[in-house]
Protein backbone atom coordinates (compact mmCIF):
# COMPACT_ATOMS: atom_id res chain seq x y z
CA UNK A 1 0.00 0.00 0.00
CA UNK A 2 1.36 3.20 -0.69
CA UNK A 3 1.15 6.14 1.47
CA UNK A 4 0.55 10.06 0.42
CA UNK A 5 0.73 13.05 1.94
CA UNK A 6 -2.36 15.31 0.62
CA UNK A 7 -1.20 19.07 1.05
CA UNK A 8 -4.06 21.27 -0.33
CA UNK A 9 -4.25 22.50 -3.83
CA UNK A 10 -4.44 26.77 -3.28
CA UNK A 11 -6.24 28.55 -6.10
CA UNK A 12 -4.52 31.68 -6.33
CA UNK A 13 -1.28 32.26 -4.40
CA UNK A 14 2.28 30.82 -3.92
CA UNK A 15 4.48 27.94 -3.33
CA UNK A 16 7.77 27.57 -2.20
CA UNK A 17 9.26 24.31 -2.74
CA UNK A 18 12.54 22.78 -2.43
CA UNK A 19 13.24 24.23 1.11
CA UNK A 20 16.04 22.24 2.62
CA UNK A 21 14.03 21.31 5.88
CA UNK A 22 16.04 22.87 8.53
CA UNK A 23 15.67 26.35 6.70
CA UNK A 24 11.70 25.84 6.65
CA UNK A 25 10.67 27.55 9.47
CA UNK A 26 13.34 30.44 8.90
CA UNK A 27 11.57 30.73 5.89
CA UNK A 28 8.19 30.83 6.92
CA UNK A 29 9.44 33.86 9.56
CA UNK A 30 10.98 35.63 7.06
CA UNK A 31 7.55 35.43 5.29
CA UNK A 32 5.56 37.40 8.52
CA UNK A 33 2.68 34.82 9.13
CA UNK A 34 1.21 36.84 11.75
CA UNK A 35 0.45 39.73 9.52
CA UNK A 36 -1.33 37.42 6.47
CA UNK A 37 -4.77 35.99 7.76
CA UNK A 38 -5.18 33.41 4.42
CA UNK A 39 -4.16 29.81 4.67
CA UNK A 40 -0.74 28.76 4.60
CA UNK A 41 0.46 25.07 4.95
CA UNK A 42 3.95 24.11 5.79
CA UNK A 43 5.12 20.56 5.34
CA UNK A 44 8.68 19.29 7.05
CA UNK A 45 10.91 16.16 5.93
CA UNK A 46 8.88 15.63 2.64
CA UNK A 47 11.13 12.95 0.03
CA UNK A 48 12.43 14.17 -2.13
CA UNK A 49 14.85 12.07 -5.43
CA UNK A 50 16.82 15.40 -5.50
CA UNK A 51 17.58 16.27 -2.04
CA UNK A 52 16.35 13.48 0.31
CA UNK A 53 14.01 15.33 2.53
CA UNK A 54 12.62 19.09 1.84
CA UNK A 55 10.39 21.42 2.96
CA UNK A 56 7.21 23.12 1.21
CA UNK A 57 5.37 26.33 2.07
CA UNK A 58 2.09 27.25 -0.02
CA UNK A 59 0.35 30.46 0.63
CA UNK A 60 -3.54 30.91 -0.55
CA UNK A 61 -3.49 34.55 -1.76
CA UNK A 62 -0.26 36.29 -1.81
CA UNK A 63 2.43 36.75 -4.29
CA UNK A 64 5.70 37.40 -3.19
CA UNK A 65 7.99 40.28 -4.32
CA UNK A 66 11.24 40.25 -5.48
CA UNK A 67 12.91 41.19 -2.57
CA UNK A 68 11.37 38.43 -0.68
CA UNK A 69 12.36 36.15 -3.50
CA UNK A 70 15.75 37.14 -2.74
CA UNK A 71 15.28 36.77 0.76
CA UNK A 72 14.18 33.14 -0.17
CA UNK A 73 17.39 32.69 -2.25
CA UNK A 74 19.69 33.63 0.16
CA UNK A 75 17.68 30.60 2.87
CA UNK A 76 17.13 28.17 0.55
CA UNK A 77 19.19 28.29 -2.43
CA UNK A 78 17.52 25.27 -4.35
CA UNK A 79 14.29 26.67 -3.49
CA UNK A 80 11.43 26.89 -6.56
CA UNK A 81 9.07 29.90 -5.81
CA UNK A 82 5.31 28.58 -8.09
CA UNK A 83 2.66 31.14 -8.60
CA UNK A 84 -0.52 29.98 -8.49
CA UNK A 85 -3.71 30.71 -10.74
CA UNK A 86 -6.67 28.97 -10.70
CA UNK A 87 -5.32 26.35 -9.19
CA UNK A 88 -2.21 25.91 -11.62
CA UNK A 89 1.40 27.03 -11.83
CA UNK A 90 1.58 30.45 -14.28
CA UNK A 91 5.00 30.86 -13.69
CA UNK A 92 8.04 29.10 -11.82
CA UNK A 93 10.58 30.54 -10.62
CA UNK A 94 14.15 28.97 -9.77
CA UNK A 95 15.51 31.67 -6.72
CA UNK A 96 18.72 32.70 -7.56
CA UNK A 97 21.15 34.71 -4.77
CA UNK A 98 21.55 38.24 -6.67
CA UNK A 99 25.36 39.68 -7.41
CA UNK A 100 24.51 42.42 -4.92
CA UNK A 101 22.10 42.15 -2.30
CA UNK A 102 20.95 46.08 -1.41
CA UNK A 103 19.46 46.51 2.32
CA UNK A 104 17.61 42.58 2.74
CA UNK A 105 20.62 41.60 5.04
CA UNK A 106 22.20 43.25 8.42
CA UNK A 107 26.04 43.65 8.73
CA UNK A 108 27.36 41.12 11.50
CA UNK A 109 30.40 43.70 12.47
CA UNK A 110 29.01 46.05 15.15
CA UNK A 111 31.54 48.50 13.79
CA UNK A 112 30.23 49.09 10.30
CA UNK A 113 29.09 52.32 9.18
CA UNK A 114 25.25 50.58 8.44
CA UNK A 115 25.23 49.55 11.95
CA UNK A 116 26.00 53.18 13.28
CA UNK A 117 24.00 55.36 10.59
CA UNK A 118 20.95 55.33 8.44
CA UNK A 119 22.73 53.85 5.23
CA UNK A 120 20.99 50.90 3.23
CA UNK A 121 23.38 47.34 3.66
CA UNK A 122 25.03 46.65 0.61
CA UNK A 123 26.70 42.59 0.02
CA UNK A 124 28.74 41.54 -3.15
CA UNK A 125 27.66 37.82 -3.53
CA UNK A 126 31.19 35.89 -3.50
CA UNK A 127 30.30 32.73 -3.78
CA UNK A 128 26.73 30.61 -4.13
CA UNK A 129 27.59 27.56 -2.46
CA UNK A 130 28.34 27.72 0.19
CA UNK A 131 26.91 30.82 0.37
CA UNK A 132 29.69 33.64 1.24
CA UNK A 133 28.53 37.73 0.88
CA UNK A 134 30.88 40.73 1.72
CA UNK A 135 29.95 43.82 2.92
CA UNK A 136 30.70 46.93 0.50
CA UNK A 137 31.66 48.91 3.38
CA UNK A 138 33.47 47.46 6.17
CA UNK A 139 34.18 44.10 3.52
CA UNK A 140 33.03 41.48 6.54
CA UNK A 141 32.32 38.16 5.03
CA UNK A 142 29.11 36.20 6.27
CA UNK A 143 27.96 32.90 5.45
CA UNK A 144 24.74 31.39 5.22
CA UNK A 145 24.79 30.52 8.83
CA UNK A 146 25.57 34.11 9.65
CA UNK A 147 22.67 35.65 8.15
CA UNK A 148 20.21 38.24 9.76
CA UNK A 149 17.51 39.79 7.78
CA UNK A 150 16.68 43.15 7.90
Amino acid sequence: MKKEIIIPAIENGTVIDHIPSKVTFRVMRLLDPKEYTNTINVALNLESKKMGKKGLIKISGRMLTQDMVNKVALLAPSATVSIIKDYSVSKKVVVKVPEMIINLVKCTNPNCITNMEEVNTKFLTIKEIPLKLRCVYCEREISREDIQLK
